[in-house]
């Protein structure tokens, strides 16, 4: 198993824990997150894109492969907006990649690890091309013009699913 910071900053050095947003979380224990290689295509996107995300589980039945995958090779989708395309071409991302032993798992489903202490990474990775990085690691991306639809069709299915800074969606339809 693999864990990655992802960033558009090219030069942290350093991962400090800083205290959570999430409501759900221990607002008083600071934390540096990483993401496993498997959930790593959710977060090979802009930062404040908003894209919701899912993958085949071990429960996932065959009538929502066959609804929601475009193919029997592809086990895992990511959607955006279009108008994330032109930002989306134009951005580079850096991999961070951490030793595993300083980390707890977090969130299974959503590959969430955290550490209570700082980090150091061990690796850097540039990746200039977000479209090829998806496509090399087989992933189906899927650009539509509103993203509330498949959000609220998708928590219903048998996918593990991930939904990422919808608060920069545009408004329902």
């Amino acid at each position: 198993m693999r864990l990655f910071h992802v960033s558009e900053e090219s030069d942290i050095q350093v991962f400090q824990p800083r205290l959570p947003t999430r409501t759900d979380l221990d607002l008083t224990k600071g934390l540096v997150w990483a993401i496993d290689e498997k959930c790593l295509p959710n977060f090979l996107t802009p930062r404040n894109c908003p894209r919701v995300c899912y993958h085949v589980g071990a429960n996932t039945t065959e009538i929502d492969k066959r609804t929601y995958l475009s193919s029997t090779s592809c086990s895992h989708v990511v959607v955006i907006e279009n108008k994330w395309l032109v930002r989306m071409k134009n951005t580079t991302l850096f991999l961070y990649e951490f030793d595993i032993n300083q980390f707890t798992l977090q969130d299974e489903i959503a590959g969430y690890y955290v550490s209570e202490t700082t980090q150091t990474p061990i690796a850097k990775f540039e990746v200039i091309d977000l479209f090829q990085e998806l496509f090399t690691r087989n992933i189906e991306l899927r650009i539509v013009d509103n993203l509330w639809d498949i959000y609220d069709d998708i928590q219903k299915t048998t996918f593990h699913w991930s939904m990422c800074r919808m608060h920069f969606a545009q408004p329902r339809k």
